[in-house]
């Protein structure tokens, strides 16, 4: 019996994806449920698996964009298994063949008064380069030295080369990463987007971090983290400046009772955002626990894609790269980004005196179509009163019942 497998839906509004890659060869035997490629929509990355055991057939290449419900290989089921033989190869250790080169063909031109003579845009490159037109070799009418001889810059046969290595690659972009780049240019040409600065004392959160940090992981099994102060913090403010927490659809201004909280991450396919739902609902136990769950999916390729669609509000961190201060982009259709930074200890000014302290740079980008400039400052002044004041505004004075001790 040969069956047909066909692309399954990977979630509502998804029309096609993109083979990624085989992870196995044409031919090959699979076992039902073996992973057997990778398809690439525009939001996630999923594994497809062997509906049967059988001989597979190929039906479209890597690379390919595929109708969702379209067939793309076909298992014999009737095949009995190989004996003996060995486990298909990975696709990495498939041997490639070395792409042919093809020698270049002669020029043949009977040399005139135009030969190595350059054209007036020619002369201006050629000029602006500081190169030689006796350098180049020209392709046009008799020798003629063109335009597109002077932007290349082609050396003449016979004119000696650095030596260096000179060669590029050139690779398709995922689906997933031509998404994210729409999304990206898109949030750049169609908000009014502007981005507010701040800077956080962090001295009371590591002093809490310290101090509880250790009882913290060995009752919940989750380390205590920088995340779960900020998600609080930022619930806090987005329920004292609401218009943070809301969207424009059309003529229309969306607002939530409810923060579900994006949170950027970097995966093996590029960047993810998972979403934390109610996280007004969430303890600091309950932040952490999610934040590992998802991050770990994200980055081991299992993320859904119902669990990165429908945040209100995004939090991305580039501290953990390095970054001192950046301006992060919207993540539409949402209205603002709050960005983390990392964290270096700063000299400030306390009681009138200099001292040194654990110091981040804060940025809060923002679609000023919905948000005025008091509703973006007063919310990342709240987000800084909450992390320098934690014990007050975040735990309601008492830690211990905060962090369920």
């Amino acid at each position: 019996m040969i069956l047909e497998m066909k692309v399954p839906s990977p979630g509502e509004s998804i029309t096609e994806v993109e083979i990624a890659e085989w992870l196995v060869q044409d031919g090959d035997y699979v076992e039902k449920d073996q992973a057997i490629a990778e398809v690439d929509s525009d939001k996630a990355t999923l594994e497809l698996p062997a509906e049967e055991s059988g001989i597979i057939t190929l039906k479209a290449e890597e690379g390919d964009a595929v109708a969702v419900g379209a067939v793309v290989c076909l298992i014999d089921t009737s095949a009995a298994k190989p004996e003996g033989k060995s486990e298909a190869p990975k696709k990495e250790e498939k041997e490639t063949a070395a792409p042919k080169v093809e020698a270049p063909k002669a020029v043949t031109s009977t040399k005139t008064y135009a030969t190595g003579t350059a054209s007036p845009a020619a002369k201006k490159i050629l000029s602006e380069k500081g190169m030689d037109a006796s350098s180049i070799q020209g392709t046009g009418k008799d020798g003629r030295i063109t335009k597109e001889d002077a932007v290349k810059g082609v050396p003449s046969m016979g004119t000696p080369t650095t030596g260096g290595n000179r060669g590029e690659t050139r690779s398709k972009l995922s689906m997933l990463r031509r998404k994210v780049a729409e999304r990206l240019v898109s949030a750049k040409n169609e908000t009014a987007m502007l981005t507010t600065f701040n800077e956080v004392d962090m001295s009371p959160i590591f002093a809490l971090r310290n101090q509880y940090k250790e009882d913290f992981k060995t009752k919940h099994g989750v380390g205590l983290g920088f995340m779960s102060f900020f998600t609080r913090a930022i619930v806090r403010a987005l329920e004292m400046y609401p218009s943070v927490n809301a969207m424009i659809d059309g003529k229309e201004m969306i607002a939530y009772d409810f923060a579900d909280i994006s949170i950027a991450v970097s995966g093996p396919k590029g960047l993810m955002v998972p979403v934390i739902r109610n996280a007004e609902n969430l303890t600091f136990r309950g932040i952490e626990a999610e934040v590992k769950r998802l991050a770990i999916r994200a980055r081991e390729g299992e993320i859904t894609v119902d669990e990165m669609t429908g945040g209100t509000f995004t939090i991305t961190n580039g501290g953990v790269f390095g970054s001192m201060l950046s301006t992060p982009i919207i993540n539409p259709p949402q209205s603002a980004i709050l960005g983390m930074h990392n964290i270096v200890e700063r000299p400030i000014a306390k009681n009138g005196e200099v001292v040194i302290a654990p110091i981040m740079y804060v940025a809060l980008s923002y679609d000023h179509r919905i948000i005025d400039g008091k509703e973006s400052v007063g919310f990342l002044v709240a987000v800084k009163e909450a992390l320098e004041n934690p014990e007050e505004l975040l735990m309601n004075n008492d830690v211990k019942k905060a962090l369920e001790m």
